[in-house]
């Protein structure tokens, strides 16, 4: 029997979210916008965010990026209000997370980078490889039947450590170090997660 996988911060926010986020998305369906609109302009927001953080200005773009956070969960809550059936929202939302993954810490690895600060342009990059091993594994563990939805440091829990380092200079370089370690610790318990699942069915 495959083994049940716990709810991580990100599913349990949704939930409790719901009954809040649900009436604004059908106010926004009756108004005609579409979720891929939302999902788009919140990757263009995490990318406008990313320009002061480039330039060293990261409680600028901290607080640009708030303003993105809305449209993670207002697009699924357009798309559950249309009753959308097509899969290609589901996607294009995980498609552009990525880009919006990438834009931040390329942003955070460029300002270490002009600054001389190799060290820490490293630790960036840490960050942004286990981000995307986190992700990564999730997909491919689907693709052998394998919820994997497990770990220290999903989507939620990585945006509770980047908006507070981006908002606060004294936090920055802990947030950095805490989200390489973090993100990579993440993809060893989803990899070790899968191998436990497939090896109980025999696979």
């Amino acid at each position: 029997m495959p083994q049940p996988s716990p709810q991580t911060l990100t599913d349990q926010m949704r939930e409790l979210g719901y009954g809040i986020v649900n009436p604004i998305g059908q106010a926004l369906h009756r108004l005609g916008i579409h979720p891929d609109t939302i999902t788009i302009i919140g990757c263009g927001l995490v990318l406008l965010a990313c320009v002061p953080i480039a330039l060293g200005n990261s409680p600028l773009g901290g607080a640009l990026l708030l303003l993105a956070l809305p449209c993670d969960v207002l697009d699924g809550a357009v798309a559950r209000a249309m009753q959308r059936k097509g899969k290609f929202g589901a996607v294009l939302d995980s498609s552009l997370d990525r880009y919006a993954d990438g834009f931040i810490f390329a942003a955070l690895s460029y300002t270490f980078a002009v600054q001389g600060r190799f060290g820490w342009f490293l630790a960036a990059q840490a960050a942004l490889l286990g981000t995307f091993m986190v992700s990564y594994l999730r997909a491919r563990a689907d693709g052998v039947g394998v919820t994997a939805k497990i770990g220290l440091l999903s989507r939620m829990e990585r945006s509770v450590i980047i908006i507070p380092m981006l908002l606060f200079p004294a936090l920055l370089e802990p947030g950095v170090v805490i989200l390489a370690v973090g993100t990579n610790f993440t993809s060893l318990q989803r990899l070790w997660f899968v191998y436990r699942t497939l090896k109980d069915r025999g696979e």
